[in-house]
This record gives C-alpha cells, sequence and structure tokens, in this order.
C-alpha cells in the first residue's frame, strides 16, 4: 500500500511540475508577444492582431479550458499595448 502512495505522489507532483513548465512557457511567450507589439518599428496593425490572434491560440493550445482566464489576464495588457501604439479608440 505505501508503495502505491509513493507511486501517486511522484505522479501527482510529475502533474504539478508539468503544469508550473507550461504556465511559465505561457509567461515567456506572452512577453515575448507584448514585446514584439510594443517594439518592432515595421509591425503593421493587421500583423499585430495576427501575433495576438496566434497568441490566444498558442495559449488554448496549451490550456485548452482556460479561455476565461486568458480573457481576464492577457486580452486587457495586449489591447492596452495594441491600442497606446496604434492609437486605437
Amino acid at each position: 500500500m505505501k508503495n502505491q502512495e509513493t507511486h501517486s505522489a511522484y505522479r501527482n507532483q510529475a502533474e504539478i511540475d508539468d503544469e508550473n513548465k507550461k504556465i511559465r512557457r505561457l509567461q515567456i511567450m506572452m512577453s515575448m508577444v507584448l514585446s514584439v507589439l510594443s517594439q518592432d518599428p515595421n509591425l503593421t496593425l493587421e500583423e499585430a492582431r495576427e501575433l495576438v490572434a496566434s497568441s490566444k491560440r498558442a495559449a488554448l493550445a496549451m490550456f485548452p479550458d482556460k479561455e476565461l482566464a486568458y480573457d481576464l489576464i492577457y486580452r486587457p495588457r495586449l489591447q492596452r499595448v495594441l491600442n497606446e501604439r496604434f492609437r486605437i479608440q
């Protein structure tokens, strides 16, 4: 019985580690997207919008049922950068 509990604990820790790795990967990706949106002088509004859409698809591929979290956390940040960069009202 103790062996089964140990195996379960290792499996749970592996799932937690995997989740943390995906979260960190998402954070890095979104930082890079925000950086490109705010700093690339050759980026057009159309390209910027496609980059935002691609980032959402990538985030939802990593976390399929977390669209609401994406919309609450990242969408406002991305929209703010687009508004500032392209003077969108």
